[in-house]
C-alpha cells in the first residue's frame, strides 16, 4: 500500500514466502492501474545477496539511463521542454515522488519524438525502452529470524555494510518456523524449541545493536499489535532513508502455542510489549543530533504471566521441570538487561 508499483521484494524461503506467493491470494495490493510490487522468492540462506543483486542491477540501469538523458539534453540544447524535464529528473532521480513527477514529463517528451527520423530519435527510443527505471525503486529484502539472525546472517551483515539504499524487514518469530520449530539465534532464554528441548540457555542475539554499530544503518524494532503508528513511521522512515535499513518486527507464530490460537496474534504481540518482553525503538542516522528514539513504555504487564501463557515456555515445566523456574527467572533477568541497555543507549544519544 505504501510503495506499490515501485517496490521490489526479495523474499527468503520461509513462512513469509509461502503466504507471500501463494495462488490464488497474496498479501500484496495494486494501484488504480492494476500495478503492484514485483516479488521473487530466493533460497533460504542467500536472500540478502539475492535482494542486493536486484539493487545492483537497478542502480546500474538507472545510472545508464541518467547518462542517456544527459546525452539527449546535450544533443538537443534547443529542446526546451525536454531540457526542463531532464533537469528536473536528474535533480530528483533519488526521490520517490520527485522522480515520479519528472518521469511523466520525460516519457511525454520522448514519446512525441520517437520514430520522427531526427537525430534525437535513437536516444529517445533508448530512454523510452528503459522508462521502467525512471521512478526510484523501493528495494526490500524480507525474511524470518532463522534467515536473518542465523543461516543468512553473513549475507545480511555484508549487504548492510555496502552502504547502499536497500531495506531489510525481519519477521522475528524467535524460532525457525517453516522447518518445524528449531531454535535460532533469536530464540530467547527459557524458550523450548527443537534442539533446545530443555529450554534455551543462551541469550538472544542483539541484532539491532549489532546493526547500529555501523553508524550509518537505519534500525527499528516494531510491533504492529502494540503500536501501529510507530510501526508505520518506522517503515516510512526506513524507506525514505538514503542508505541501508533494517526493521525487526515481532511476529507471533503458531509454534509459540498462543492461547486462543493465531486469531489472537495481534493481542499477543501487544502483551509482549506491555510485559517488557519486546522493545520499540528507532535509530535514524539522518537525525544527527538525536538518532536513537526509545519508544518503549514502562511495563504494565507481568513478564512471567506473559511467557507462561505460551506453550513454548510453559512446556518447559514438562521437558525440564528441575530447572524450569530457574530458567524462567533467568529469562526475565536477561530481558530486563537488554531493555535497560537500549534505554540507557537512548539517554546517551540524546
Amino acid at each position: 500500500q505504501l510503495f506499490v508499483d515501485r517496490m521490489m521484494v526479495a523474499n527468503a524461503t520461509g513462512c513469509s514466502s509461502i503466504y507471500g506467493g501463494s495462488a490464488p491470494t497474496n498479501p500484496y495490493t495494486v494501484n488504480e492501474k492494476g500495478h503492484g510490487p514485483a516479488w521473487a522468492n530466493s533460497l533460504f540462506e542467500d536472500n540478502a545477496e539475492f535482494g542486493f543483486g536486484m539493487n545492483l542491477a537497478t542502480a546500474q540501469r538507472r545510472a545508464k539511463l541518467a547518462e542517456t538523458i544527459q546525452a539527449l539534453a546535450a544533443k538537443c540544447p534547443d529542446w526546451k521542454e525536454f531540457q526542463e524535464a531532464a533537469a528536473e529528473w536528474l535533480e530528483n532521480m533519488e526521490e520517490a515522488e520527485g522522480s515520479k513527477i519528472a518521469a511523466e514529463k520525460i516519457i511525454a517528451c520522448v514519446e512525441g519524438c520517437m520514430n520522427c527520423g531526427c537525430e534525437c530519435d535513437a536516444l529517445c527510443k533508448e530512454i523510452y525502452d528503459a522508462k521502467d527505471m525512471l521512478v526510484k525503486k523501493s528495494i526490500w529484502i524480507f525474511g524470518g529470524d532463522g534467515w536473518a539472525y542465523d543461516i543468512g546472517y553473513g549475507g545480511v551483515d555484508h549487504v548492510l555494510a555496502q552502504n547502499q539504499d536497500v531495506n531489510i524487514l525481519v519477521l522475528d518469530t524467535e524460532v525457525y518456523s517453516n522447518t518445524g520449530g528449531q531454535a535460532s539465534k533469536s530464540t530467547p532464554i527459557g524458550a523450548v524449541a527443537l534442539f533446545a528441548n530443555a529450554g534455551m540457555e543462551q541469550t538472544k542475539k542483539n541484532l539491532g545493536f549489532m546493526c547500529m554499530s555501523y553508524g550509518n544503518v537505519y534500525v527499528a524494532s516494531i510491533c504492529m499489535g502494540a503500536n501501529r503508528q510507530q510501526a508505520l513511521t518506522a517503515i516510512k522512515e526506513a524507506e525514505a532513508y538514503n542508505g541501508p535499513s533494517i526493521i525487526l518486527a515481532y511476529a507471533p507464530c503458531i509454534a509459540h502455542g498462543i492461547k486462543g490460537d493465531m486469531r489472537m496474534s495481534q493481542n499477543e504481540a501487544k502483551k509482549a510489549v506491555d510485559a517488557g518482553y519486546w522493545p520499540l525503538y528507532r535509530y535514524n542516522p539522518a537525525n544527527a543530533e538525536a538518532p536513537f528514539k526509545w519508544e518503549t513504555k514502562e511495563a504494565t504487564g507481568s513478564f512471567q504471566d506473559f511467557i507462561r501463557g505460551e506453550r513454548r515456555y510453559a512446556s518447559l515445566t514438562k521437558t525440564n521441570p528441575a530447572n524450569a523456574e530457574e530458567l524462567f527467572a533467568k529469562a526475565e533477568a536477561d530481558c530486563k538487561r537488554r531493555m535497560d541497555f537500549f534505554k540507557k543507549l537512548g539517554e546517551v544519544m540524546k
